[in-house]
């Protein structure tokens, strides 16, 4: 992606800008927090299909988003090939067997029982995508010299919170997942060792019978999340 020999600062004036009113801002920023209050995490998939082109632009918004240096640390492994997403799922399964067996600890695992999980992920094959994060510590140069990237967990983080919202503004629910250790999809993904797996986020339809947790709609109120200094 990066040429060695020609890294330098060059700028340019700035390509697009929303002019709003005070008023308009207002208004795009109440609507964007209406429409980001209809999210849900879902755990129950129809098999509806979800076209490729789809999933492919919501990854294009993900590829947006700020990153360290501008080095864009992060690669997305979409999958929708069953007996691929059965193999993914037979071996988060067995990592979350362990975790849930005590190696999560007392903790932890009382903490999750309000959401209702436990180590079956049929999600994992009932989705119609899978899309495996993957956060990458160094990148290279053309000429294959390895350079290191900067602030990677926050820049993969931010990616992955576009990858959502759109996910989502596209009309479709989303399930993030995290076994721990995670690092058997990179060999099943044939991702190199710069690369470190950091989710696996289930995207598609939810059945028509689908349900969240009721702990899932608390949400913390503005005074709890926000201090003014002004």
């Amino acid at each position: 992606m990066f040429s060695r020999s020609n890294v330098e600062y060059t700028p340019i004036d700035l390509p697009d800008r929303a002019d709003l009113s005070d008023a308009e801002m207002l208004a795009e920023a109440k609507g964007f927090l209406d429409r980001m209050k209809q999210r849900h995490t879902v755990r129950d998939f129809s098999d509806r299909p979800v076209a490729r082109d789809v999933i492919e632009a919501c990854v294009r918004t993900a590829g947006t988003a700020p990153s360290g240096a501008n080095h864009q640390p992060w690669h997305f492994v979409a999958i929708s090939n069953p007996a691929f997403k059965k193999r993914v799922r037979a071996a988060a399964e067995e990592e979350e067997r362990r975790f849930y067996e005590g190696g999560g600890g007392d903790e932890w695992l009382k903490a999750l029982e309000p959401i209702g999980t436990d180590d079956r992920k049929p999600h994992l094959e009932d989705a119609p995508w899978l899309i495996v994060v993957f956060a990458q510590k160094w990148g290279t140069f053309d000429d294959g010299t390895r350079f290191k990237n900067y602030y990677v967990p926050e820049s993969v983080g931010i990616a992955t919170g576009f990858l959502l919202a759109a996910l989502h503004h596209a009309g479709l629910v989303a399930l993030t997942h995290t076994p721990n250790p995670m690092k058997f999809l990179n060999e099943m993904l044939d991702r190199p060792g710069s690369e470190k797996p950091v989710m696996i986020i289930a995207a598609g339809h939810p059945a028509a019978d689908a349900k969240v947790p009721a702990v899932a709609k608390i949400k913390k109120p503005l005074d709890e999340i926000l201090t003014i200094a002004e």
